[in-house]
């Protein structure tokens, strides 16, 4: 690589958690079963949500599609780790560093639409029962997924054709498992302003705004709730709403921290660990959430499962 250039830097090097050789193995078997449980995880719930039909509502196809945006969200960073650690290298090429930005932010935000849709999901299935399946029909709900997508990878095209005018004048090395934009611009040795601003502004946008609708949402939700008189009534209520509202806890909070931790610290490797629990950590649970606090979810899970078995059943026989 030649350092000090205009052309643009050919290779970077992810530093990762730790340089210790003895850590390595145990790096590497603790990412790959987590990448694997949420692989497996999420896949499943696609699979229980398309095979069983009592589970063909809306919220229930926001949650696949969600699943979905999970596995990808953890594919683009995780994979491209337990190579490294294998081939006992840290490069990622320019291009694949973009790429990886790409990805990263397409599916990252897209993980904000979905739950902002799944919120007013439950506000209009919660506030406005009787016209819930006339206001959330199929077209609206293909339509709201769509729409978030084409904003999703407006916003990521944009983001990572601003990274391309990034220029390096050193080796690169950067303090993470995975390159994020953030960092990539911190290393850069040219005027960031304007990458900042649209980085900013995009955050503020695409995050800011799908988080007032679920508060929003969830205030009209909650108002409802306490409007109704039998105890019986408004636990069945909330019950619809406690696995998505803990998603979402779950989700903005170790945003929340992560931004935090790398505000207070400074620290590159005390970021690069914070950002293990929304890359990694995050994705593993929903499907736990999903499946432990949900009796549909359950229930369907204990069809799936006794269908396989039938299945495999009459193979063997």
């Amino acid at each position: 690589m030649d350092p000090g250039n205009d052309t643009g830097t050919s290779q970077f090097l992810l530093m990762g958690f730790s340089e210790e050789p003895e850590l390595q193995p145990l790096i590497f078997g603790l990412f790959l079963s987590m990448y694997l449980i949420t692989v497996f995880g999420n896949l499943l719930i696609i699979l229980v949500v398309s095979s069983d039909s009592r589970l063909h509502t809306p919220m229930y196809f926001f949650l696949a599609n969600l699943s979905f945006v999970d596995i990808c969200f953890t594919s683009t960073t995780i994979p491209k780790m337990l190579v490294n650690i294998r081939t006992q290298s840290k490069v990622i090429t320019y291009a694949g560093c973009i790429t990886q930005i790409y990805f990263l932010i397409l599916f990252g935000v897209l993980d904000i639409f979905l739950l902002s849709v799944m919120a007013y999901d439950r506000f209009v299935a919660i506030c406005h029962p009787l016209h819930h399946t006339i206001i959330m029909n199929p077209q609206l709900c293909g339509l709201l997924v769509l729409v978030s997508w084409i904003m999703c990878v407006l916003n990521s095209l944009l983001q990572s054709l601003m990274a391309f005018r990034l220029s390096f004048c050193t080796e690169v090395e950067i303090p993470h498992f995975f390159c994020e934009l953030n960092q990539m611009i911190q290393l850069a040795c040219r005027d960031t302003f304007l990458n900042n601003m649209v980085l900013y502004f995009g955050a503020m946008l695409l995050a800011g705004g799908p988080f007032i609708g679920i508060l929003y949402s969830y205030s009209k939700i909650v108002s409802s709730i306490c409007g109704i008189s039998s105890a019986q009534g408004k636990y069945k209520a909330f019950s619809t709403c406690a696995s998505h509202l803990s998603v979402v806890t779950l989700f903005y909070c170790i945003s929340l921290g992560v931004y935090l931790s790398s505000a207070i610290t400074q620290s590159s490797h005390s970021s690069a660990i914070s950002s293990v629990m929304y890359v990694a950590v995050t994705p593993m649970l929903n499907p736990f959430i999903y499946s432990l606090r949900n009796r549909d979810i359950k229930e369907a899970l204990m069809r799936f499962s006794g269908m396989v078995a039938t299945k495999g059943t009459i193979v063997l026989g």
